[in-house]
């Protein structure tokens, strides 16, 4: 399978929504306004889907405004997309239908398949699909958006504004949770697929399209458990060739084994196993969903890290300390300054007498703008530092915002070296935060998501070098 292959599901001239429905609190309804409008809670972000949309109730003359066909064959028009939100026992009917019209690509948003005990419905959905030629997204899923062609075939209430992150998640909840957190933080998606059970497209599947697809530069996921692992490893092995993939996996005990079975009829595995064969394959593997989407962030905006040798500049001894810890226990070299490079500090003279000379640079609690710059422009400026984190906690003469500048400047100077930046403080540090990530310059308010950026960043660029 190909990347243009896919490229009609997630750009479809035409969509058929079979379920629409008139009752404002059901799936059916939820769908039909986001295809219509974009989004049910509007954003700046969200705009009707531009292609042709048709709505199928047999029941309904017409559903906001739009008249509504008894069937599909009923349309005037070929179809790309049909988004299918009916009682499950009714798919393969549907499908079938779908077959005549000679549907593509069908999402099953429908419930009561092999997650719920109807395996027999689910190899009959199956025959069906294949019989007819139609590849499914689901079931039992929330649905996909592709924030680039305005198309929410989804009951998630929102759209989040476009961007380089494509996101693919086993759980529907979690991906319209994300979907609601990315708006408020001005977090970007090349493209969110909700995939549930994985009868027919899954993880294997979607990575190869968005390791093609121009407008993802970081994939990320969600996985419960593999109907195919040794699919997925292939599929997982050539996309990192190409573009970083962050991946966050539950059913790591047994309790969690067990809830997955029931969620989304997966096998969860050995998670020991399935740890090595990621590292193998050249994925980076995080613990929470925030470092899913701190990882995405850090891998679209910034430069890969070369020899994994990084350089911390701090005005704070202790959060200095802790990241120098975390990068180390992660296998990244805080790297022993040289001479040359200490003699190139002083000879700035704007260094405070009470600098550390040494890596970390603690620039000391009073550290201004000017010094800031010496130290970052001098570290950038050594080849055998092939990155840096900076480091800012709020002391009453902290000049915020002034800091960040300098941050920005030392990007443009040195585009081909990774920044990550620590900016500590609440609300005095927000307008410095909002300029870095303004700029592509990730901040984080943890040293242990600084230094996990700086790794992924690092594997990043391992990758890279077997390409």
């Amino acid at each position: 399978m190909s990347r243009p292959y896919l490229d009609r599901l997630f750009a479809p001239r035409s969509v058929a929504l079979i379920g629409a429905s008139r009752d404002k609190t059901s799936v059916g309804f939820g769908i039909a306004e986001n295809l219509v409008f974009g989004a049910v809670m509007k954003s700046a972000s969200s705009s009707p889907f531009e292609g042709d949309v048709f709505f199928i109730n047999p029941h309904a003359d017409e559903i906001l405004g739009r008249k509504c066909l008894t069937s599909i064959l009923k349309v005037p028009k070929a179809i790309d997309l049909a988004v299918i939100a009916v009682p499950a026992k009714v798919v393969p009917a549907v499908l079938e239908e779908c077959g005549k019209k000679k549907v593509p690509f069908a999402i099953i948003i429908s419930a009561g398949f092999n997650e719920s005990g109807g395996d027999d419905l689910s190899d009959l959905t199956m025959k069906v699909a294949k019989r007819q030629g139609i590849r499914l997204i689901g079931p039992n899923c929330l649905g996909l958006l592709r924030p680039q062609t305005h198309l929410n075939a989804s009951f998630a209430p929102s759209m989040p504004k476009a961007g380089p992150v494509a996101f693919i998640s086993q759980s529907g909840a979690l991906a319209d949770s994300v979907i609601d957190w990315a708006i408020d933080e001005g977090y970007g998606f090349s493209g969110i697929v909700s995939i549930g059970n994985a009868l027919d497209l899954g993880f294997a599947d979607l990575l190869e399209f968005f390791s093609q697809d121009p407008h993802t530069k970081v994939i990320t996921l969600y996985i419960e458990g593999l109907h195919d692992g040794r699919r997925f490893y292939h599929h997982l092995k050539a996309a990192t060739a190409k573009k970083p993939v962050v991946i966050l996996k539950a059913g790591r005990t047994a309790a969690s084994q067990k809830a997955i079975g029931s969620h989304t009829a997966s096998l969860s595995g050995d998670f020991a196993v399935f740890t090595a064969a990621i590292e193998q394959a050249g994925g980076i593997l995080v613990d929470s969903v925030e470092d899913l989407f701190d990882m995405g962030k850090a891998l679209a905006w910034q430069p890969p890290l070369r020899h994994g040798r990084v350089a911390i500049v701090t005005n704070a001894g202790g959060p200095g300390v802790v990241c120098a810890d975390w990068c180390s226990r992660l296998g990244l070299e805080v790297v022993p300054l040289e001479q040359s490079t200490i003699k190139k500090l002083d000879a700035t003279k704007v260094m405070s007498p009470a600098y550390s000379r040494s890596n970390p640079l603690d620039l000391v609690g009073d550290a201004l703008p000017h010094q800031y710059e010496a130290g970052i422009m001098t570290f950038l400026g050594e080849k055998y530092i092939d990155g840096i984190i900076v480091i800012q906690t709020i002391q009453t003469m902290t000049q915020s915002l002034e800091d960040a500048m300098v941050v920005v400047k030392a990007k443009q100077r040195f585009p081909d070296k990774p920044i990550i930046c620590l900016y500590m403080g609440g609300r005095f540090s927000r307008k410095a935060i909002h300029l870095l990530e303004a700029h592509g310059i990730p901040d984080y308010n943890d040293p242990r998501n600084a230094a996990l950026a700086m790794h992924a960043l690092f594997v990043a660029g391992s990758n890279k070098k077997r390409r």
